[in-house]
């Protein structure tokens, strides 16, 4: 097992004063499989392709096992990359493509097979062995794919976006079976996506980029309990955490006309500001049955079996403001009424108008 560590490390782009990657600080323990994950744009593709040695570190410095890499070919760090496009090669069988790597490094013939075998084995691939990549399915590339870097037994396994080409129920297959693999091999692992479902659900820890400034580094429960800015708090989640911006009053803040206490000492590090960013998941607000002075006029209901999201808007500081709210898919409202909406107790979030930092 292998540690890496980012330290101050950055990209500039040939062109571009604004750095893809600024001032990186991210350690990854031995065994650990981290997730980055931002928006399109965010520079988690641009920090893996460093970790590979295909992209410069134009300042700082990148470690594997507190070695310096930095300035080291891809092929001397011993890592291996599984991307988003699969790259095998059309004319090779599945067991040439993925024995490929170790015929170039001079492995023996029967060190190569018996490699190719174990790994087959563990992917399920030992009955396409002979067949060519043309003749699988997308999920059964992905897998040879793996297959191809587990063989070389790496010190880091590096994954751009891999599940991106699969449809939607074979995502969710493959993102089990590569975390099931990842624990079973126990190789620290860094992968990127820009889907926070796959980071949520796969990740031992998450780190979030935004124009290439890590925002927060945490496991999936802390990031969504505690996000650390309102930045983090709208990404992670699906349905997103709804954002108001709420006037302050003297025992706490106020959204339409429902008044939700919060304690003074909370409150107190707002200094002179006279609004709070009011973060709400859809799942903390509730159908009350009486007026709360929070009410929301349901637009569109998405029902999901045991759940449905009621998609709307409430009228807040004299506007109208979209929320979602998590209700029974039982017994969900009808599309085109209104009902009123109460917090519960403790579960909003609330952020800086100005910094967007987390009131603690």
């Amino acid at each position: 097992m292998s540690t890496v560590a980012y330290v101050g490390a950055s990209r500039f782009y040939p062109g571009s004063d604004t750095p893809a990657v600024d001032q990186l600080d991210l350690e990854i323990a031995h065994g650990e499989f981290l997730v980055l994950v931002g928006p399109s744009g965010s520079g988690k593709s641009t920090a893996l392709r460093m970790l590979a040695g295909l992209e410069d570190v134009d300042e700082g410095e990148i470690r594997i096992d507190d070695e310096d890499v930095s300035d080291a070919a891809p092929k001397d760090r011993d890592i291996a990359m599984v991307f988003q496009n699969y790259a095998l090669y059309p004319h090779m069988s599945v067991g040439d493509n993925m024995g490929f790597a170790l015929k170039l490094a001079g492995t023996p013939k029967a060190e190569v097979r018996e490699r190719v075998q174990r790994a087959a084995e563990m992917l399920d691939l030992v009955p396409y062995l002979d067949r060519k990549p043309k003749a699988l399915s997308g999920g059964q590339r992905q897998r040879v794919a793996m297959g191809r870097a587990i063989v070389r037994s790496p010190r880091v396994f590096l994954m751009d976006e891999p599940l991106s080409n699969l449809d939607a129920k074979l995502r969710v297959q493959t993102r089990a079976e590569i975390a099931n693999l990842q624990r079973e091999l126990n190789t620290t692992t860094l992968y990127v996506t820009h889907d926070q479902t796959e980071a949520m659900t796969m990740g031992h820890r998450v780190a979030v980029l935004r124009d290439g400034l890590l925002q927060q580094v945490a496991t999936p429960r802390e990031l969504y309990d505690a996000p650390v800015n309102v930045f983090v708090a709208g990404f992670i989640g699906s349905p997103a955490m709804n954002i108001l911006r709420a006037p302050v009053t003297g025992e706490g803040v106020a959204l339409g006309e429902l008044r939700l206490p919060v304690p003074r000492e909370r409150l107190a590090q707002l200094g002179d500001a006279a609004t709070v960013d009011v973060g709400i998941r859809p799942e903390s607000l509730e159908l009350a049955g009486e007026p709360t002075g929070l009410r929301m006029e349901v637009r569109l209901v998405e029902e999901l079996g045991a759940d449905a999201y009621l998609h709307g808007t409430a009228v807040h500081d004299g506007d109208h403001r979209p929320m979602v709210v998590r209700v029974d898919g039982r017994r969900p409202p009808v599309m085109g009424s209104t009902v009123d909406l109460t917090v519960r107790a403790g579960e909003e979030h609330l952020f800086h108008p100005g910094t967007g930092l987390r009131l603690t």
